[in-house]
């Protein structure tokens, strides 16, 4: 459901009254039974929220939607639109439940909606976002955010960092393990043999043969020739003014972005609203929305749940796929 006081439970009340989800997955909703009855009121949406825990039987009609609570105690009085502490941790808790419940393979795949870092942090969760919470609650070693939307999927090597920051950030271990991640995603989530993967500069034109600076030769080039030596097909550093129109045309299957804004503008040039963040490197299937709690607009009835459905249906198409897989593997062995 994500923050209770963000838009999350309104798109998610929205997506779940849509017949067009239903014909794609079963969807369990976990998050708080009395917030999601009031986006459901407030939206006077044909659904009829019930309680699910454990293990019952579920009523799987597009009329009824399930919600699984795991908190302990009703969430106090909260205003929709503030950052809180309660409203934090719940997110938090509706996260593990979800990670606990693919692990066990009771769920197919999890769909998150937007959370805030202040809120998770005066919960006393502080990491920066869903991916680090994930890599740590799954145990994963190595993860990272790739973002799909329209024709781009893009792999960061690093995301929410000041620009100031950005060359101390870049190492040759962090480039060639985003490269690497972003050739797992296309080989094993998107069934590509041999995905072919653009690594863009940092600076304008590639650096211009160390005119505007030599990050590109000192580090970004060193990774991408790590990267190949291991069977990658990675390129070496390009302007990134032109690589991301070649990978809308088709010329590679995947781009590795240096950070956030450089990847995540061409990214909602293209396909804004409906972008999709997908969790690379760890065992379950995890897509989530590109956009935060929208604060600004929570409990006004105007969220758009574009970018959820679209995570919805990348979820419920790897989720297929991944059976589809096992079962096969299984018949033959």
């Amino acid at each position: 459901m994500g923050d209770p006081a963000g838009i999350g439970p309104e798109v998610v009340a929205k997506a779940c009254a849509m017949r067009a989800v239903h014909r794609q997955c079963r969807p369990l909703v976990i998050g708080s039974k009395p917030v999601m009855e009031r986006a459901v009121r407030a939206l006077k949406l044909p659904l009829t929220v019930t309680a699910v825990t454990d293990h019952e039987s579920i009523s799987w009609r597009p009329s009824v939607m399930p919600v699984l609570d795991p908190l302990d105690r009703p969430l106090p009085s909260f205003k929709i639109g503030t950052v809180g502490e309660a409203t934090g941790a719940a997110s938090v808790a509706f996260i593990k439940k979800a990670v606990e419940l693919a692990e066990l393979g009771c769920i197919g795949a999890m769909v998150t909606g937007p959370i805030n870092k202040e809120a998770m942090n005066l919960a006393g969760y502080a990491y920066p976002g869903h991916t680090e919470l994930l890599a740590e609650l799954t145990k994963s070693p190595e993860v990272g955010m790739m973002i799909l939307g329209g024709p781009l999927k893009i792999m960061f090597v690093t995301t929410h960092v000041a620009i100031k920051d950005l060359p101390a950030r870049l190492t040759v271990e962090r480039i060639e393990r985003a490269i690497r991640l972003a050739h797992r995603a296309l080989r094993e989530l998107f069934g590509i043999a041999k995905p072919r993967i653009g690594v863009a500069a940092l600076n304008p034109h590639a650096g211009e043969a160390g005119l505007f600076g030599d990050e590109e030769q000192t580090t970004i080039l060193p990774a991408a020739e790590a990267a190949r030596r291991s069977g990658i097909q990675a390129s070496n550093p390009l302007p990134a003014d032109t690589l991301f129109g070649k990978a809308a045309k088709g010329a590679y299957d995947g781009v590795v972005a240096m950070y956030h804004d450089q990847g995540l503008i061409p990214l909602k040039l293209v396909a804004f609203g409906t972008c999709v963040n997908l969790t690379v490197g760890i065992p379950i299937i995890r897509t989530s929305v590109d956009h935060g709690t929208a604060f600004d607009i929570a409990g006004r009835g105007i969220a758009d749940p574009g970018s959820l459905l679209e995570a919805i249906t990348l979820a419920a198409r790897l989720a297929v796929e991944r059976a589809t897989r096992s079962r096969s593997s299984t018949r033959y062995h």
